[in-house]
């Protein structure tokens, strides 16, 4: 039986939406770890871990993320592991923003003027030291604008988790579309939602370089 479009199936998409914020605060939380310590390990002066942090970067900058949820989904049932779609979307999302995130705040501490790592060192402070207390404070605020344009594109990207089940903004969007007959309705009322949630960040992240300009 062909519905209409009610308050019902909006709210259902409203309902849809607080786990396609809750995969992405996930994903964020869990990227921005590995994130932060892929970056310093490719600027850490050790070979092998600069090797070992752009290998994983590489892997899944090379790789379409689609192809990374099918084969997390699928791949793990073939060692006797089930996965549920939120533990699959979870962590291929986790790893995918960790590398983005690794490579970006990489540019951040490397666009730290030289001379202030050549003083660190010369005070004596130890690698781990220098990251933390000369180099990281420099590196936030330059850091901020990508990041922010990254957790956007984040949230967009929640979107592929979809294709194993996982009833996020854009499935639920599908079961609407599919019941009532009026996708561009439906999807319109999607793609709203969706800018609803990302232009806050934008409009955050400029206020946030704001003042962190001033206190510098």
């Amino acid at each position: 039986m062909i519905r209409s479009f009610t308050f019902g199936e909006f709210a259902y998409l409203l309902a849809a939406l607080r786990w396609t914020v809750a995969l992405s605060a996930i994903a964020f939380a869990g990227g921005g770890l590995l994130g932060l310590l892929a970056a310093v390990m490719r600027v850490a002066p050790r070979r092998f871990a600069r090797l070992a942090a752009a290998g994983y970067i590489q892997l899944f900058h090379g790789t379409p993320l689609l192809m990374q949820i099918f084969v997390i989904y699928f791949g793990f049932s073939l060692f006797g592991l089930e996965l549920s779609p939120l533990a699959a979307a979870s962590l291929v999302l986790t790893l995918f923003s960790g590398a983005y995130l690794g490579e970006i705040w990489r540019g951040c501490l490397e666009a730290v003027p030289r001379g202030q790592w050549e003083a660190a060192t010369a005070l004596g402070l130890g690698f781990a030291k220098q990251i933390r207390t000369v180099i990281l404070p420099q590196a936030v605020p330059i850091a901020i604008p990508p990041t922010v344009g990254m957790l956007v594109q984040l949230v967009k990207s929640t979107s592929l988790a979809s294709i194993v089940g996982f009833v996020e903004l854009t499935r639920a969007g599908q079961t609407v579309a599919n019941a009532t007959f009026q996708p561009l309705a439906v999807f319109g009322v999607v793609g709203a939602l969706y800018f609803l949630l990302c232009f806050p960040l934008s409009r955050w992240s400029r206020v946030l370089e704001r003042k962190l300009e001033r206190r510098r």
